[in-house]
């Protein structure tokens, strides 16, 4: 099958993480024998600026791409609504090739929200579309009473897990990273971004340290808001953390895997999420995870799986990272009830069930014509 994938989020040399979902996600459409063309955005900037110079770039760049190949596809896959499908819709009028969307969240929950052109404008992508795949159930429900897509062209699930790399480590991972077993370490994983709530983490190890003297917060990810990170970089200051949380930058996914392997708690903090894959990778490595019950973490962490802590709120996240931390009858249960969602969520099993999607579209397509 030969298929083109559209995302405004993909990695690169130079920021390795951006956008690594669909990076793997194509890596194992092409495994199973898939020729698989990407036209995506690497650059992970932020600012107005930099997002229209982009923007604007990535869609003149793509565009004369797509037309020079035409109709050579055998199906379109966009990552994110807007503007990824923007593209795709336009692919499927013009060479009437379907289209299939998954929604990861931001596109519906931020980009849906900016203004009514934004919202017509995945309106029409979302009904258009031969399938939709949302990442979390809070987001199927967005697309079908929202956005008023028919239920049987909707389905829910995540990215998938690579359990090849996302697995437990064994205790000397602890060394080789040089972390000491007379502390408590929290990780958290993702950009440093004011809607992933770091803050509230960082008020809530304050809090936390009035009872866990020992604990610290690791952060492995990159800043997106230089505002924000200077703000918080200056609430640590004011607070006296500034020993006791460590920033890491971003690693790879293998890296990132051995820090989730030594961490004894993984932390989540998000004031929205579409899913939280990167909760059910720390899952997949045997930890226990703590998240805020919003969007699609309030579906991952139920049945056990997780400990659900009130968004924005320092306080309760404090007491939930606590109780992980003190508790080892509710570890061990965290830790089995995670790696069964870890493997509920195995990315091999995701591409058969996007493989199916897709030829779904095609038969639906060719009945039309």
């Amino acid at each position: 099958m030969r298929i083109l994938v559209i995302s405004n989020m993909y990695p690169s040399h130079e920021a390795p993480t951006f956008g690594i979902f669909v990076k793997n996600q194509v890596e194992a459409l092409v495994k199973q024998g898939n020729h698989v063309d990407v036209a995506a955005i690497t650059n992970p900037k932020m600012g107005k600026k930099n997002v229209l110079h982009k923007y604007s770039t990535w869609l003149l760049q793509a565009g004369r791409g797509l037309l020079a190949r035409k109709s050579s596809y055998d199906i379109v896959h966009a990552h994110y609504a807007f503007p990824s499908g923007m593209m795709a819709r336009w692919f499927k009028r013009r060479f009437n090739i379907p289209y299939v969307v998954t929604c990861h969240g931001g596109d519906l929950n931020k980009m849906a929200k900016k203004g009514r052109f934004f919202r017509k404008q995945t309106e029409r992508i979302l009904q258009e579309a031969s399938h939709v795949i949302a990442v979390g159930r809070d987001l199927e429900e967005q697309v079908i009473h929202d956005f008023h897509v028919p239920k049987d062209k909707v389905s829910v699930f995540s990215m998938g897990v690579d359990q090849n790399v996302f697995h437990p480590r064994g205790s000397s991972v602890r060394s080789q990273l040089e972390l000491s077993d007379n502390q408590k370490h929290v990780l958290y994983v993702g950009n440093i971004i004011e809607e992933k709530g770091i803050a509230d983490l960082v008020e809530a190890l304050a809090l936390l340290r009035q009872h866990v003297p020992e604990v610290i917060l690791h952060v492995v990810g990159q800043p997106k808001q230089a505002e924000y990170f200077a703000s918080l970089t200056r609430r640590i200051e004011t607070l006296q953390l500034s020993g006791h949380i460590h920033f890491h930058g971003a690693k790879p996914q293998s890296e990132v895997a051995d820090w989730m392997s030594a961490a004894d708690v993984f932390v989540l903090p998000s004031h929205t999420e579409g899913f939280g894959l990167v909760a059910v990778e720390a899952m997949a490595c045997a930890t226990p995870v703590v998240g805020t019950e919003v969007g699609g973490l309030t579906h991952l962490l139920s049945d056990g799986a997780g400990v659900a802590a009130e968004p924005k709120n320092p306080s309760s996240l404090a007491d939930s990272i606590e109780q992980v931390l003190s508790n080892d009858v509710l570890r061990q249960r965290l830790i089995k009830a995670g790696q069964q969602k870890a493997a509920a969520n195995d990315a091999e099993q995701i591409t058969k069930n996007v493989l199916s999607i897709y030829k779904q579209a095609q038969q639906k397509q060719g009945e039309r014509q």
